[in-house]
């Protein structure tokens, strides 16, 4: 029978902070110069019973615990982030960062409480001469009150540009459906014109394209000519004041509008066929009024 003194001393070894896994490195010590033989093979056989209980400890999660951990370290690609990105890719996102946060600071006018929140009325109505709506409905009223043939030339042209160009500007902005930087509604003018979404500016598209129109087939005087330039510009500003489209956007609208301007030039329709179809759209329209 184990005497009293070996049973505290188990316990005692048992319960002591240095028996844990963690601390094992501390426990295991070298034997002393004087210690015998025995005392040397105790301490190897604490140090056995400590190795197999952190071993058995080890063994102690299942199988579908370790299967989960597994599968956690194995994780999905677009799940991980690129620590090292493409150098268009960072290009790409500086610009994009920049193009957006000069467009909300230049947002001055997006509403009645901004910085200049009073010329929001002012800026609107310069915004209005470069819709869409406005330069058709003149365009035609224009048309009807004609009486050379060189006067319907130019307007059944511009008349065609105008329509390209509402109806490009419009399939490119169902296309790319990107927001402007103040996440506005459309107006009512703006659902009529299909100009609802961001890129391209089609009010900077279409002010571009009618000044290089105007400016190509109608004789005017250099100041006229130099307003003509600064109405466009000022045009494609307004809708960046007023928070509806980024500078990226008015750009490219500029870009799309002397694109339209050059189509319409290829394609330009003589005298003679804007006749026929003066006489088509008339002949149309006459049983309604």
């Amino acid at each position: 029978m184990p005497s009293t003194y070996n049973v505290r001393s188990r316990t005692r070894d048992r319960n002591s902070v240095l028996s844990r896994p963690e601390f094992m490195s501390l426990n295991h010590q070298p034997p002393r110069a004087g210690a015998g033989p025995a005392e040397s093979r105790g301490a190897s056989r604490r140090l056995g019973q400590i190795k197999q209980q952190t071993s058995q400890q080890g063994e102690e999660p299942t199988d579908s615990g370790s299967r989960d951990r597994r599968e956690s370290t194995r994780m999905p690609e677009e799940d991980c982030m690129q620590l090292n990105p493409s150098f268009k890719g960072i290009a790409m996102n500086s610009l994009l960062a920049i193009d957006i946060c000069l467009s909300k600071r230049m947002g001055v006018c997006a509403s009645t409480s901004s910085s200049w929140g009073g010329c929001r009325s002012m800026v609107a109505l310069l915004a209005l001469t470069g819709h869409g709506i406005t330069w058709i409905i003149g365009t035609i009223v224009c048309l009807t009150r004609s009486n050379t043939l060189a006067g319907q030339e130019v307007l059944v042209n511009l008349l065609l540009a105008l329509i390209l160009d509402v109806m490009t500007v419009a399939g490119v902005q169902r296309l790319v459906k990107r927001r402007g930087p103040w996440e506005m509604a459309p107006g009512f003018l703006d659902c009529v014109a299909m100009d609802v979404y961001s890129f391209p500016a089609a009010h900077a598209s279409r002010a571009a394209m009618v000044s290089k129109f105007l400016l190509s087939h109608l004789v005017l005087a250099v100041p006229l000519r130099i307003l003509l330039v600064l109405w466009a510009f000022l045009v494609g500003v307004s809708r960046v004041l007023l928070g509806k489209h980024h500078l990226t956007d008015m750009v490219c609208g500029f870009a799309l509008g002397l694109l339209h301007f050059s189509l319409m030039e290829s394609v330009w329709l003589s005298s003679s066929t804007c006749q026929t179809l003066i006489s088509i759209s008339t002949f149309s329209w006459s049983p309604f009024f």
